[in-house]
């Protein structure tokens, strides 16, 4: 490490304590409230998904959920002279609460990395939005590829970090299976083409809005389908694969433009599993972290030439509603004949 890159790094452990009330932030410390607070909003506001779903601080570690930004309905009549007036919670969704888990977020900086970073007059953001960046998409990760939470993850054997923690596509497939579609005439298969289940994917999304999601949100405007890049590329590519006179390309190009499945905005998400489509409103999706329980501590490794942020979070992927979505699995595109 380069003397202005120590003495750029030395302020910036300086500053981290300081902002944290702590003497030494080389020492394992409790991130103040304010600062999570801070920091949870960055990560958020580093992924345009991020900033259209749910980042909760809850107080407790484990409770119910909160129920934001959906409902059943509750207008109705009541004669009162057969019956009391009964209200109706509309919130009141599933017993399944949520469970805050430690995610450990743990960075390495190389010092030839920092000698670069040391020559500008922002050391100390680009230090903090790598990381930023960085633990955003890795939350986008967990979401729709986490299965199960191991006692010590294996990123070799899990790189789309499956084993971190259990995300919303595994949260419906314990919890809500009768929303989950996984087969069509062959088991584990759902064909899509001339031969097979649907003659496309637009039909195989109606079709599971109409039978897996609840009555009172099927017409909700906000539904989206999740989807990853495999399954846009299937159904668009055919459409721009073609020679085309110039009065169609425009066309083209605005349908390009509004990608749609079933007459849903098709949503891009990164790292998003292939032959999936995950239908629901954003806002129906939420990760909660528990107050005060993020830990940091800086490690200046000079046996290893690197810099160390260990920091871990507790939180949990929550379904807020599972009657307002449905997963679609095992999605195969059958060949043209």
């Amino acid at each position: 490490m380069r003397t202005e890159t120590r003495l750029a790094y030395n302020a910036l452990a300086v500053q981290i304590a300081k902002i944290n009330g702590v003497t030494s932030a080389e020492q394992k410390f409790t991130v103040s409230p304010t600062i999570q607070q801070k920091l949870e909003t960055r990560i958020q506001e580093s992924s345009d998904f991020l900033k259209k779903i749910n980042i909760v601080p809850v107080t407790d570690q484990s409770g119910e959920k909160l129920g934001l930004g959906v409902g059943k309905p509750v207008a109705g009549t009541q004669d009162t002279t057969a019956g009391p007036r009964v209200p109706r919670d509309p919130t009141d969704l599933t017993a399944n609460g949520y469970n805050c888990k430690q995610t450990n977020f743990d960075t390495a900086i190389r010092y030839a990395k920092l000698d670069m970073w040391a020559k500008f007059p922002d050391f100390q953001t680009k230090f903090r939005d790598v990381i930023v960046r960085q633990q955003g998409l890795d939350r986008i990760t967990i979401g729709f590829n986490g299965t199960s939470r191991a006692a010590t993850s294996d990123p070799i054997t899990n790189p789309m970090l499956q084993d971190v923690n259990k995300g919303w596509l595994q949260k419906y497939r314990e919890e809500a299976p009768e929303r989950v579609l996984t087969g069509g005439a062959t088991p584990g298969e759902i064909n899509i083409g001339a031969a097979g289940d649907y003659k496309n994917l637009d039909a195989l999304v109606v079709d599971a809005v109409s039978s897996l999601i609840d009555s009172w949100h099927q017409e909700r405007t906000d539904l989206v389908a999740i989807v990853g890049r495999d399954l846009l590329h299937d159904k668009y590519f055919p459409i721009i694969n073609q020679e085309q006179a110039p009065t169609e390309t425009l066309a083209t190009d605005i349908i390009i433009s509004q990608k749609r499945l079933g007459g849903l905005p098709a949503t891009r998400a990164p790292n998003f599993p292939a032959g999936k489509i995950f239908i629901t409103t954003l806002e129906n999706l939420s990760i909660y972290y528990q107050e005060g329980a993020r830990r940091r501590q800086l490690v200046d490794n000079a046996a290893r030439d690197q810099v160390e942020n260990f920091e871990s979070s507790n939180e949990d992927y929550v379904i807020e509603d599972f009657g307002c979505g449905c997963l679609i699995e095992n999605i195969e595109i059958l060949p043209v004949v």
